[in-house]
């Protein structure tokens, strides 16, 4: 086959490296210059050198014929690089952006990393906030619902709200009976001896209060312990369980013998109020409390001295701590009106109380809370519907009153030294004013001012 390339010197061999400017440079059957006169560019300019032939794939250099090669390698000419070799500067780095091949204004591309590099391993700014958020998140919804459902468990739940004939249906609002009791349970007798309780056992009732929480302002009412209403016929709990008709006697005596459920029977009974939920705690839950928070600050309106109670305070504001609070809510032998007095710094100090176990510095310190959760809650006494948001609506009602937003009264006195027919020193209410306040706390209306 007749190419450009025969019967020339070279003998068919390939013309790369031959020829002017050729790699192989004037070797031996090197294609002869152009005479002067044939030149295309002038007397004495270099001869055109001829197009190069692309190399075959696969091949590289040496694959030419003609070249001196190596298995896998280039050719040996001057100014080839050796196969596999590339010249420093020749490629871009990655990153890297030549100058001036981006016009003024325009925003360079981003630098490509390989998967796996150090930047694909950084998240943005705004990721690492929202995880970081969500994770903290999560975090106090854990020990959010790992406190709420420990607390529930430190309830002591007791079927008090049971259903008997002629019970008074519901009313507007929610109303709790509170009673504190006189359990000696859960304290040592140095502590008996300390806090002047004595070592009766069983108990009775100190104390009791009906809070109204409704759409006209809660209310805490007091609920004298010596007044003299009809009880209904029970069970006596607190003996050999036998049945005991119905009579009449001090108020107090059915949570003596029938416990709370038979309390819960009386009020209802007497007042016709429904009571929605109840709350009992005895003097070791009650000095809990109290020195579970810190103490409770109280302002004392004369210095008190009492020996039963065992209580010594002088006059001023203080922070009182559980065994002194004990004494105080207890002692009423320096109080003029005795029991009603003594009822008066009962609902000021359940206020207080309530106001400093509700405040922020209380519940989002987990050394406040966790104690007072576990002295509290668990020498409480709740009926078996109260949960922790009930109880929490309760403190909230509580601390409410504390602030002015509430009131407090007690059951309108018609007889305060009525003496029964045994010969007992008792309490009878007026039946018209006591009946006012009643007629308010089932309607949920305001409560009238009565004394």
């Amino acid at each position: 086959m007749n190419t450009w390339q025969e019967d020339r010197p070279s003998g068919g061999g390939s013309s790369y490296g031959q020829g002017n400017g050729g790699y192989g440079g004037g070797g031996a059957g090197a294609e002869p210059p152009l005479p002067p006169g044939l030149n295309p560019r002038g007397p004495g300019a270099p001869s055109p050198r001829r197009p190069q032939p692309a190399a075959p794939q696969g091949g590289g250099y040496g694959a030419q014929p003609g070249y001196p090669s190596r298995p896998g390698g280039a050719p040996r000419g001057a100014g080839v690089p050796a196969q596999g070799s590339i010249p420093p500067g020749s490629i871009p780095q990655p990153g890297s952006i030549p100058p001036g091949s981006i016009p003024p204004g325009a925003v360079p591309p981003a630098p490509r990393v390989a998967p796996g590099g150090a930047a694909n391993s950084r998240w943005p700014r705004s990721r690492k906030i929202k995880v970081t958020a969500l994770a903290l998140v999560g975090a106090l919804l854990v020990t959010g619902l790992g406190t709420y459902f420990w607390a529930d468990s430190k309830l002591n739940h007791e079927n008090t709200l049971a259903s008997y004939p002629g019970r008074p249906p519901a009313g507007k609002g929610t109303n709790w009976l509170i009673v504190g009791s006189d359990s000696r349970d859960g304290l040592s007798d140095a502590q008996k001896d300390a806090m002047h309780t004595g070592t009766d056992t069983g108990k009775r009732s100190d104390s009791m209060m009906i809070l109204h929480i409704g759409d006209h302002g809660n209310t805490l009412m007091s609920v004298p312990r010596d007044s003299w209403v009809p009880i209904p016929q029970h069970l006596n709990t607190n003996g050999n369980g036998k049945t005991i008709p119905a009579t009449t006697s001090k108020i107090n005596s059915a949570f003596n013998n029938g416990g709370g459920q038979l309390l819960v029977q009386t009020i209802e009974t007497n007042t016709g109020i429904h009571i929605d939920h109840y709350a009992e705690i005895g003097f070791a839950g009650f000095v809990g409390i109290v020195d579970s928070v810190g103490g409770v600050n109280m302002c004392i309106d004369k210095d008190i001295s009492d020996q039963d109670s065992g209580l010594n305070l002088k006059a001023g504001c203080q922070s009182l701590n559980g065994t002194q609070s004990l004494a105080f809510v207890r002692q009423r032998h320096q109080m003029a009106d005795q029991d009603l007095g003594r009822m008066r710094n009962q609902q000021k100090f359940l206020s207080a109380l309530a106001k400093q176990a509700a405040s922020p510095a209380t519940l989002l310190n987990p050394f406040t809370l966790y104690p007072l959760i576990s002295s509290g809650l668990g020498t409480l006494i709740v009926d078996n519907d109260t949960g922790l948001t009930d109880l929490g609506s309760f403190f909230l009602a509580m601390k409410g009153i504390s602030g002015g937003s509430g009131k407090t009264v007690t059951v309108p006195v018609g007889n305060a030294n009525y003496r029964a027919p045994d010969g007992e020193s008792a309490l009878k209410w007026d039946p018209v004013k006591s009946k006012e306040v009643f007629d308010a706390f089932k309607n949920d209306t305001a409560v009238p001012d009565v004394k």
